[in-house]
């Protein structure tokens, strides 16, 4: 299916397969299996073996890396990051991303933005995705602390890692990997200088966390509060287009 063509008028195919395990994963999920088969056949230690060959199991299933539908229309702004919106505000972007940068870009300014903050748990897929095609202009790593990612202060004290892409057209987007309370590590796929397609794979955090997406000034959320999102298939918002839009629990 990668690379197929596909529309909402029925073109295309769809066929269910087992998602692919990122190449940054499989050694853990090996080493799991070592472990766990030495307890089990060498130690003879079922109390402890059999739980932890589930965990390997479950470590393959966190480094999924399944397959998505891109939308392919330049004004959408698309979901980097798998989990549930947990806040959706009007903030100033980072000091990282504000003033201009090394490779001529404006960055994002020091005026308020729309920031839709995605939460990702261990049960989600953990590989990122561009939100916009362009051409990256900052990576920016930050150490720091292990907070719990859901809370509005990880977005300054945790350890992060800040991405700004330069759309064809000028327009900047910025979003933001941050570290959660079990994650410890942000693992970058991209430089400064790459080009990026919408929906590409850019990077992966471990075991937990939170993604922050900058919509430009003029451009409202198209997700609400509490839905769930899919990287590189669900559209966050469309370039220009502010409108209210009310949901309902049920």
């Amino acid at each position: 299916m990668s690379g197929e063509l596909s529309d909402n008028q029925g073109r295309g195919d769809a066929t269910w397969s087992l998602p692919a395990i990122h190449p940054e994963g499989r050694k853990y999920g090996l080493a799991a299996i070592g472990v766990s088969l030495v307890f089990l056949l060498v130690l003879d230690w079922e109390i402890i073996g059999w739980p932890l060959l589930l965990l390997s199991a479950g470590v393959f299933a966190f480094f999924r890396d399944p397959e998505r539908v891109v939308p392919q229309d330049d004004r959408l702004i698309l979901s980097p990051a798998d989990g549930l919106v947990t806040q959706i505000e009007q903030v100033p972007p980072p000091p990282e991303l504000q003033g201009p940068g090394n490779l001529g870009d404006a960055g994002l300014g020091t005026e308020p933005a729309t920031r839709i903050s995605i939460f990702m748990s261990v049960f989600d897929v953990h590989i990122n995705r561009s939100p916009v095609s362009g051409t990256v202009q900052r990576v920016v790593y930050i150490p720091g602390r292990f907070m719990n990612a859901d809370l509005d202060k990880a977005s300054e004290e945790n350890e992060r890692q800040h991405v700004l892409v330069k759309r064809p057209d000028g327009t900047n987007i910025g979003f933001t990997q941050i570290a959660g309370l079990i994650a410890r590590r942000i693992v970058p796929f991209i430089k400064p200088g790459d080009m990026v397609a919408a929906g590409q794979r850019v990077g992966l955090i471990r075991f937990g966390s939170r993604v922050d997406v900058y919509l430009p000034r003029g451009t409202g959320s198209s997700v609400l509060l509490g839905q769930r999102v899919i990287a590189g298939e669900t559209v966050l918002g469309e370039l220009g287009q502010r409108i209210l839009i009310e949901g309902v629990s049920q």
